[in-house]
């Protein structure tokens, strides 16, 4: 039987970084996963083009990445005491992102924090969390609101964004199984306006008033249809609608508010194929106060 993918997570020595090798190696724990840690150092210039570099050719940059890497696996031992992860590591040169992206390529879950130290100093995270969630072509998890020193936070439901298209269904498959592997609810949120519609007109293009009450069933018969087949899959996962007329974004942070993860589609409805992350994935990874999870399409480009 060939090996499953590892979960990689990327390391800078921040405590966001530690945050979020500690919920990667909850995760590789429910999911019977290796995990990979990885970090980053600018390395040796060796062309006029990245001289700029050159601020970091410091002789003690294997010491210093080394410590990262024995921090996060001191992380993933205080973490899963109770189970044994498989741990490899990678102390990697280059920019953080290409360095992450290259060792994630073929994972499970790419993991990054939602701020690091800096570029400077090889941050693997950041503005490069921005990056990774773009580029990559494999679920991604921003980490956010576990930045305690304690265990990652394993209680509150699933939640899931809906838009009714294809886009949303691999989110959708990630969210079933990631609320089964903990024994949590699923609330399925479909937010079915991207703009306040009573406030564009009041009536169709015949001058008929428009019927709210109408629109919203069938707005709900969308959602229950996106949940029909994954809800017969996991029938241990107990489902709560939730339909709004409202923007997505405004509907997920609500809803994150208590909730454990929060998964999402790389490009919503609206979405062009030409972007590599639509606006609402955008919005979420930096303001929800739990761990974000963006899944990207096949079709995505």
């Amino acid at each position: 039987m060939m090996p499953r993918a590892p979960i990689v997570v990327g390391v800078d020595g921040s405590a966001s970084s530690i945050a979020a090798v500690r919920w990667a190696a909850r995760e590789a724990s429910l999911r019977s996963l290796p995990l990979h840690l990885v970090t980053a150092m600018l390395g040796t210039p060796e062309t006029f083009g990245n001289a700029f570099r050159l601020v970091a050719n410091f002789p003690n940059q294997d010491h210093e990445g080394q410590q990262r890497l024995s921090a996060a696996r001191s992380a993933v031992i205080d973490e899963c005491s109770g189970s044994k992860v498989p741990v490899t590591e990678h102390l990697g040169y280059g920019h953080a992102v290409d360095v992450l992206l290259k060792e994630g390529r073929d994972c499970s879950i790419l993991v990054v924090g939602s701020h690091g130290s800096g570029q400077l100093a090889g941050g693997l995270l950041g503005s490069v969390s921005s990056a990774v969630a773009a580029h990559a072509r494999v679920p991604v998890a921003i980490i956010r609101g576990t930045g305690r020193p304690g265990k990652a936070v394993m209680t509150g439901p699933v939640v899931v964004g809906v838009d009714g298209t294809a886009n949303s269904e691999p989110a959708i498959a990630e969210a079933f199984e990631s609320a089964s592997l903990r024994g949590a609810a699923l609330v399925a949120v479909h937010a079915w306006t991207d703009v306040d519609l009573a406030t564009v007109f009041q009536s169709d293009p015949d001058g008929v008033a428009l019927n709210w009450g109408a629109i919203e069933s069938g707005e709900r018969a969308v959602l229950s249809e996106s949940l029909a087949g994954w809800s017969e899959k996991f029938a241990d996962v107990k489902v709560e609608h939730v339909v709004v007329r409202d923007k997505p974004i405004r509907a997920l942070v609500s809803e994150s508010e208590h909730a454990q993860l929060v998964v999402v589609g790389s490009r919503g409805r609206g979405g062009f194929t030409s972007m590599m992350l639509g606006s609402t994935s955008r919005r979420l990874m930096h303001s929800t106060n739990c761990p974000v999870l963006i899944v990207h399409s096949p079709n995505t480009p």
